[in-house]
């Protein structure tokens, strides 16, 4: 069965808990359509949207996300199953019984990090564990695992290791961020991706939203250099989205805000080892790279066939770029967005082991702060090219919802 994209619809309404809700689509249709309209006045407690045909949709009201202006409005999540194309969908806002039973997002704390579950079920895990220079290694960068989206017990990405391996790429793991040439201070020069030299370190957690439909952590992480002392500090926001049972996906919104100490920061290096990226489990590396494919706004390449600048020049600004994987025996489709307010020209790398991404080079001030959007889509099974290009639509150019 074909899996249309998810999108982001952004929209403004002022309303009490029986306003109605107008979600307008776009030039394609849609399928399960995140959307956040902004509300001025939220309503309390658990909610529903009614709408024809018995429809009941589950919404959350959460706080603007890291990007977004800030205000007194809230945004009211929800999911749209179907929205087809130039069409209105009439939704009705209503509470919820609060006695029900209903699944949601929650996070709880592992020995491993800090799980992020629906339903009792892992859908990312944030490895936050100190920096030890003991263990210098295995601590010397934060990230996110990504777990199978639809049993929660097939862990997807490359965790922390204690020593390297440079057959398996150890320092690439699940999704995550940092360059290998940073230059900050009187030309101090460090590796933050490598980790040889710096490193990221989780100093607090500053929010979270658990509910049926959101589930966000906003933290601060500090980047440090050779002197084991921060020379910027990140604010880093990860959100997912829960998907309607039928549909096998996780959508995850990354966004940054990245700010100096002092002074600027240059921020360089190459296709491989620089930006935002996402790791595979080492088990592709391992026995499955050769089942390994890319699938591009041109289309479908073959098995273990892979692109990289500057070998090909045109592989930049890319608004899109997927990547099919298998592990565990079952195969998984991760769709990489890039948002064209990142900086440009937005150079992109991919390996059959299950790595990619892209990086750019650029400078960064305490007046001009690094500010990133990505959005990850991850499901079970294949997908074809025009859904991966409705979901760059949706991502980049949202409909609206009044």
């Amino acid at each position: 069965m074909r899996r249309l994209a998810a999108v982001l619809l952004l929209g403004a309404i002022a309303a009490p808990a029986s306003a109605q809700i107008t979600v307008t689509g776009g030039k394609t249709d849609l399928a399960n359509a995140v959307v956040a309209a902004k509300v001025a006045s939220p309503p309390e407690g658990r909610l529903v949207l009614l709408g024809e045909g018995g429809l009941e949709i589950p919404a959350q009201v959460v706080a603007p996300s890291l990007l977004d202006a800030e205000g007194k409005e809230k945004d009211l999540v929800f999911v749209v199953p179907k929205l087809p194309a130039g069409k209105e969908l009439k939704l009705e806002l209503a509470g919820r019984d609060r006695k029900l039973r209903s699944p949601k997002f929650q996070f709880k704390e592992t020995k491993d990090g800090v799980d992020l579950e629906y339903d009792a079920k892992p859908v990312l895990r944030y490895v936050n564990a100190p920096h030890d220079e003991k263990h210098h290694y295995k601590t010397f960068k934060v990230f996110h695992h990504v777990f199978d989206p639809v049993k929660g017990d097939t862990l997807l990405t490359n965790g922390a290791h204690e020593v390297p391996d440079g057959k398996l790429f150890l320092h690439h793991r699940g999704l995550f961020y940092g360059w290998n040439k940073v230059t900050y201070g009187d030309k101090i020069n460090v590796d933050i991706w490598h980790g040889k030299d710096a490193f990221q370190q989780h100093e607090k957690t500053l929010a979270t939203e658990e509910g049926e439909v959101v589930g966000r952590q906003r933290t601060l992480i500090s980047w440090n250099g050779k002197d084991g002392k921060p020379f910027a500090e990140e604010t880093r926001e990860v959100t997912a989205y829960k998907m309607p049972a039928r549909t096998p996906a996780t959508v995850v919104d990354f966004t940054s805000v990245l700010v100096p100490r002092a002074g600027t920061i240059k921020l360089d290096g190459d296709p491989q080892h620089a930006g935002f990226h996402f790791r595979a489990t080492t088990e592709v590396a391992k026995s499955t790279a050769k089942e390994t494919y890319f699938l591009r706004p041109d289309g479908k390449d073959k098995p273990g066939s892979t692109r990289n600048w500057p070998a090909q020049k045109e592989h930049v600004n890319l608004p899109w770029n997927a990547m099919s994987i298998v592990v565990g025996g079952k195969r998984y489709t991760v769709v990489y967005l890039d948002h064209p307010e990142n900086p440009k020209e937005a150079r992109f790398s991919e390996r059959d082991y299950g790595r990619f991404g892209n990086y750019f080079a650029t400078d960064v001030t305490p007046e001009k702060p690094l500010k990133v959007r990505y959005r990850v889509w991850i499901q079970e099974g294949e997908m074809t090219v025009d859904e991966c290009a409705n979901l760059s639509a949706g991502f980049v150019t949202p409909p609206a919802a009044k």
